[in-house]
């Protein structure tokens, strides 16, 4: 990490201001070559005019000096707060390179700042994803992350197993001897309650991955039921067909909604009854698929028709899900004279709503199922590879457990060395250059 590095951490476009970030040994010495001055003052804005190589005028901007370790890399950092546009960056970084640095790669900064010690692999991902976030949870998740919420309850467990590991290395000198039954009893109770307690972990960041990628919601129903006029309602314009012939909706329809603070990826289906043909069998496998996936389906049926064939069908598939999946039920058109036997939907509360005039009935119970998962007091994985490290650490401790009944210490250890190497992987791995390229690889310029 000799080389300075620069790059520009702004977004790419007009705007008011754009800032250049320099980081490395010699990122002090070429902010004095741009700005002609002979010292900065470390953490001090200074308002200073700069100029290339060639003492040719190219803007005047704050320039903030950070001197190392007390930086985002933990090295020198400077950043230049130009005028922004398409121009005026691209030059001053240009005359940052001139001048002997060079461009960064994506997410060097954010890399230096790991291998530098100032942040861990859980706050590298959340930083990473907060820049991505389009919903107020998922700000609200990272912000706490960043801050190394994750990492305080990783060092928690892999204390945890290091103190188990430790009533384990210590029995294995007396291992020609049998152990007392209440240590092994001890260390059995302790690896219980740290199972449990991740486990509680993944299944609380898996049912509330809604809060980090938007939650999946599919409206499904048989044809001509007022799926679309549902959707075109919800989004307050006219994004699908609405028509009276059956089948008028052939694929899926997917369109993305803010309801409070929370982001909704919305899916209208194609009407699931008996294909007519091959294209509109297509259609209803993934509108079945799309029921699969979701984290909540609106199942809909026309309170202006008698309950059929069509209808049960529909009724079997949310029974189907309604044991891992919030379930919506809605009778429409109810604006219409009613025959819809509302016996056949015993168990669920359905809304009556007319779908062409208000939703608003629907946005609430929407609203409250979203709320009820954003229990900000519990931790939670923001990532698949945090969601796998936390699996096989989970797989290893389940592993451990017959060779601690049958005292076989040494393999018992093995597996919780395991343990330790999965859970220590989501902050600070122990062999990590070819999942730090890939990591960070993918971050933005300039971070």
């Amino acid at each position: 990490m000799s080389h300075t590095i620069a790059a520009i951490a702004t977004a790419h476009g007009i705007g008011s201001i754009a800032i250049i970030r320099l980081s490395g040994e010699r990122a002090l010495e070429i902010a004095k070559s741009l700005t002609l001055r002979q010292s900065i003052i470390a953490r001090y804005a200074t308002l200073s005019t700069l100029y290339d190589a060639n003492n040719r005028l190219l803007d005047e901007a704050i320039v903030v000096y950070f001197k190392a370790p007390h930086s985002f890399t933990a090295e020198d950092v400077v950043e230049f707060q130009c005028h922004g546009g398409f121009i005026v960056a691209r030059k001053i970084l240009q005359a940052t390179l001139d001048a002997g640095a060079i461009l960064a790669q994506p997410g060097e900064f954010s890399k230096r700042a790991f291998l530098n010690g100032r942040i861990d692999l859980s706050e590298a991902e959340a930083i990473a994803q907060l820049i991505a976030a389009q919903s107020e949870d998922a700000a609200a998740i990272l912000a706490k992350q960043m801050k190394g919420s994750l990492r305080h309850y990783i060092e928690e467990v892999r204390d945890a197993l290091l103190h188990i590991l430790a009533y384990s290395e210590v029995s294995i000198d007396y291992a020609e001897e049998d152990l007392p039954q209440d240590l092994i009893d001890q260390i059995h109770v302790k690896l219980e309650a740290l199972q449990m307690r991740l486990q509680h972990t993944l299944e609380v960041s898996k049912s509330r991955s809604g809060l980090m990628q938007g939650f999946k919601v599919s409206i499904i129903g048989k044809p001509n039921v007022g799926k679309s006029s549902l959707l075109n309602a919800l989004l307050n314009y006219s994004r699908a067909i609405v028509s009276d012939i059956a089948g008028t909706t052939r694929d899926t329809i997917e369109e993305q909604i803010h309801i409070g603070s929370h982001l909704i990826k919305i899916v209208d289906t194609a009407g699931i009854r008996e294909a007519g043909d091959e294209i509109e069998r297509i259609g209803i496998e993934r509108s079945i698929e799309a029921a699969r996936e979701s984290d909540i389906i609106i199942a809909l049926f026309d309170g202006s028709r008698e309950y059929d064939a069509h209808d049960r069908t529909i009724l079997e598939l949310i029974h189907r899900f309604e044991d891992s999946k919030e379930i919506i039920v809605i009778v429409s058109k109810s604006d219409l004279p009613q025959r819809f036997h509302r016996e056949a939907l015993a168990g669920f509360s359905p809304l009556r709503l007319n779908c062409k005039e208000s939703s608003e009935e629907l946005i609430a119970a929407l609203k409250t199922i979203m709320d009820a998962q954003n229990r900000s007091d519990e931790m939670m994985l923001i990532s698949t590879r945090q969601i796998d490290a936390v699996s096989k650490t989970l797989a290893a401790i389940e592993a451990s457990y017959e060779p601690l009944r049958d005292q076989e210490l040494e393999m018992f250890s093995f597996h919780l060395n395991e343990a330790l190497q999965a859970i220590a992987s989501i902050t600070r791995p122990f062999e990590n250059d070819e999942m730090l390229e890939k990591m960070f690889g993918s971050f933005c310029l300039g971070k």
